[in-house]
């Protein structure tokens, strides 16, 4: 088996050569980059499993990075970042990174979020889905162009966030899901006593799906538990 290729994008040279000996020593084919110009050459001049991608870089930042990259690749990405900020956080997984790791952090941290984002992108890849569209209440959701289609035809962009939750709640519907569970959904991990990032999300999708944040219809929250789609959902092929 062929060594999982990685490339490390961080305009602190240390820190790049730190976690290229520790990685490698782990098994891993590292590349670094120190910026997005040199993180587009190293793309375009080979495949990777997975692109650690730092959120405060010279020239354009990590979210515009992010952004895209996941237009026109889904190889994943695991987003480091020094602030605290719960908004970076969700701008992130909503531009389409796999998982985010704030700064300072301990390497074997690291190296257990890159396994877990392997392994589910693994998982993803061998799911031979033959399901194209999940309709429901007017709407359709395309998960082959990840966008949501009304009655009338009119196409509702997602983001990579919301497409991820809804997916998740179209295909478990009238089937209470708690925040841990959407939370893993977004980035593989349970959500911190303190971390509105499912919250905000749902809120956003609501208003997506014109459902009423006071008295919603389709997204519904149960108290304690979680959030459930509460309507009917036919799997299209």
């Amino acid at each position: 088996m062929h060594a999982k290729s990685l490339l490390v994008v961080d305009d602190d040279a240390d820190l790049r050569t730190l976690l290229s000996g520790y990685l490698g020593e782990q098994g891993f084919d590292v590349t670094e980059a120190g910026d997005g110009r040199a993180m587009a050459a190293a793309l375009a001049a080979r495949a990777f499993d997975l692109v650690i991608l730092d959120l405060m870089l010279p020239g354009d930042d990590g979210l515009t990075l992010c952004r895209n990259l996941r237009a026109e690749s889904s190889v994943p990405i695991l987003m480091l970042t020094a602030r605290g900020d719960e908004l970076d956080r969700i701008i992130g997984l909503e531009m389409g990174a796999d998982d985010y790791l704030p700064k300072p952090f301990n390497p074997r941290e690291l190296l257990a979020r890159i396994k877990s984002i392997l392994r589910r992108a693994h998982e993803r890849g061998g799911d031979e889905k033959t399901v194209r569209e999940l309709a429901f209440a007017g709407w359709t959701l395309d998960l082959g162009a990840r966008h949501l289609v009304g009655r009338d035809g009119v196409v509702t962009p997602l983001s990579n966030g919301e497409f991820r939750l809804l997916s998740a709640l179209a295909e478990h519907a009238n089937r209470v899901l708690s925040r841990d569970q959407l939370m893993d959904v977004l980035a593989g991990r349970e959500s911190g006593p303190f971390d509105r990032t499912i919250d905000v999300m749902i809120s956003r999708l609501r208003r997506r799906l014109g459902d009423d944040a006071r008295e919603p219809v389709l997204i519904k929250t149960v108290r304690s538990e979680g959030y459930v789609l509460a309507t009917t959902v036919e799997h299209r092929a």
